[in-house]
């Protein structure tokens, strides 16, 4: 079957087939890995992961793709193809949508009001990437590079007029530096602590300001404030 014309063999696999090898590899071009079970039912409207494993097969026995069954994503395409346009529309639609779709990591959490003593400076440490990855639209990347982007989960209140509530997503850029006013996530070393907070720099010190006009400020040296990334955008989880 390998030594057969691929063109006439894509002919023979089925509608269903054919979405799913397109929409595999239309969203490893995007995202630069394969998608999961569940992330190809809902692009190509299938509801029942053991049809979507069904096909998946039948691809693999075709020569198609192969498949790793111990990983969500292990899924690795043999022969590439750019078969033009989905099998119809509504998966071209659908396709449209999941593409617009980016994961970045979600490696831990924030306080939003007085700092609070984490284990370590590196915010990486925190990051599992068969959990903690959360989706988000890229239109919330602002043009940022993806891997230059990740998430916090907020506690606290301290950023309320900000429209940062407990509970919430914040999405960061990695970053070292800000201008005056900008949110950003700050590390103090001398503290073990790390804030979510508005930046000032006043020459001698730094202040940290609280978004919440019942909440004070905190002032630190500018040795003892590092600068782990700017806010780009708040998810609100419901």
């Amino acid at each position: 079957m390998y030594d057969d014309d691929p063109d006439v063999l894509y002919e023979t696999l089925s509608d269903r087939q054919k979405a799913i090898l397109d929409f595999i590899e239309r969203f490893i071009e995007a995202d630069g890995f394969p998608p999961t079970i569940r992330e190809i039912g809902e692009a190509c409207d299938i509801a029942s992961t053991s049809v979507v494993n069904y096909n998946l097969n039948k691809l693999r026995e075709g020569g198609w793709l192969e498949r790793t069954a111990e990983k969500s994503r292990g899924i690795r395409l043999l022969r590439p193809r750019h078969a033009g346009q989905p099998a119809t529309r509504e998966v071209g639609l659908r396709l449209s949508n999941a593409l617009n779709v980016v994961r970045i990591p979600k490696i831990g959490r924030i306080v939003a009001s007085a700092p609070v003593m984490l284990p370590g400076s590196d915010f990486g440490e925190y990051y599992d990437p068969e959990v903690d990855v959360i989706e988000i639209s890229r239109d919330m990347l602002r043009g940022v590079d993806v891997n230059e982007v990740y998430a916090l989960e907020v506690q606290g209140e301290s950023m309320i007029d900000a429209l940062i509530d407990d509970g919430d997503i914040v999405i960061l850029r990695k970053q070292q530096t800000c201008r005056d006013g900008e949110l950003v996530a700050v590390w103090l070393p001398e503290r073990g602590e790390t804030t979510l907070k508005a930046f000032y720099d006043e020459g001698t010190r730094i202040r940290l300001q609280p978004r919440n006009p019942g909440m004070a400020p905190i002032y630190v040296h500018p040795n003892n404030c590092q600068i782990q990334g700017k806010v780009l955008g708040v998810m609100r989880m419901v």
